[in-house]
């Protein structure tokens, strides 16, 4: 049975408006999303299948990304620590050309940057027309971190004048506007939370621990962050219900299973940009015309050279 990419875009995709609870996205959802065993073929087997069948279909739409120069495409990763944002990436866009696809994964601010509002530095790597750009975090660490601990907004310029619930709506309207005016000048933007359970990230921290080529992974902050789950899966709520658009809709993935979690994903990018219904260019008549000159020329037998 062919798998239904249009249900699984719809399963996952949190509608404008909505209120969102987590509890009843499941992160370890395996079955549900079209990946139920059949005729002999695991939920993995079918997930790597589509992974393998969405990554040839998203080089195809790279090229004509590519070659249309009429949109570009911002891809956002969020997720917990250790949620799987850095395999995603790799495994999703392992088939795509990297001179035209750019991932960046932001860190903690500069100098410089602290010196702008939150969503500068974010606009100096929005992708031009025809290229793929990819935010491993983005601007949304300023309404999740800074969110869960306040205390970083001293270091912003212009200090907030605002607090509380206000500041962050604030906010949401800032980023809403943002996505709305780069969607109405081409950019697709297609925003994945991977979604993750508080037992699979404690038993992914203690593989990290236990295995020697993986500790290298492990850092004390991830550990430190982990204390405040709760408050986290709050900011989460808010701003999946908040910012989920009609112009930028967030997709909720459930990645407590890689496999699932890289499937999912792939098979989304890909419908969205197939979306796009892009096309190769015309070619003019006045170049017909000289691309047939160039034709014959390269069809006309030319004297053979000495060496030859």
């Amino acid at each position: 049975m062919p798998l239904d990419r249009g249900r699984l875009l719809s399963q996952c995709r949190v509608p404008p408006g909505t209120r969102v609870r987590l509890r009843d996205f499941d992160p370890a959802d395996e079955l549900s999303l079209e990946f139920a065993p059949v005729a002999g073929a695991t939920p993995k087997m079918r997930a790597r299948q589509l992974l393998e069948d969405s990554r040839e279909q998203l080089g195809v739409a790279q090229e004509l990304l590519w070659a249309s120069d009429t949109h570009s495409v911002l891809v956002v990763f969020q997720g917990m620590d250790t949620a799987g944002k850095d395999g995603t990436v790799k495994h999703v866009m392992s088939g795509m050309n990297p001179s035209a696809c750019e991932v960046h994964a932001f860190k903690v601010p500069s100098a410089e940057e602290f010196s702008h509002n939150f969503l500068w530095r974010y606009w100096q790597r929005v992708p031009g027309r025809g290229r793929i750009g990819i935010f491993n975090r983005s601007y949304y660490e300023d309404v999740l971190v800074v969110r869960v601990h306040p205390e970083l907004l001293g270091r912003q310029r212009p200090r907030p004048a605002l607090s509380g619930p206000k500041l962050w709506q604030q906010r949401f309207e800032d980023i809403n506007q943002f996505e709305h005016h780069l969607a109405r000048n081409g950019t697709l933007i297609v925003k994945f939370f991977l979604n993750l359970s508080k037992a699979e990230q404690k038993r992914r921290l203690l593989e990290r621990l236990d295995d020697r080529s993986k500790r290298w992974k492990f850092s004390l902050a991830d550990l430190k962050e982990r204390a405040y789950w709760t408050e986290y899966m709050a900011a989460y709520q808010a701003v999946l219900g908040a910012t989920s658009t009609a112009w930028a809709p967030w997709y909720v993935i459930p990645a407590d299973h890689k496999h699932v979690a890289r499937a999912v994903v792939a098979s989304i990018l890909a419908e969205r940009i197939d979306s796009l219904g892009l096309s190769y260019p015309v070619v003019s008549p006045g170049d017909a015309r000289a691309q047939a000159a160039a034709r014959r020329q390269l069809l006309r037998r030319s004297p053979r050279s000495p060496s030859e």
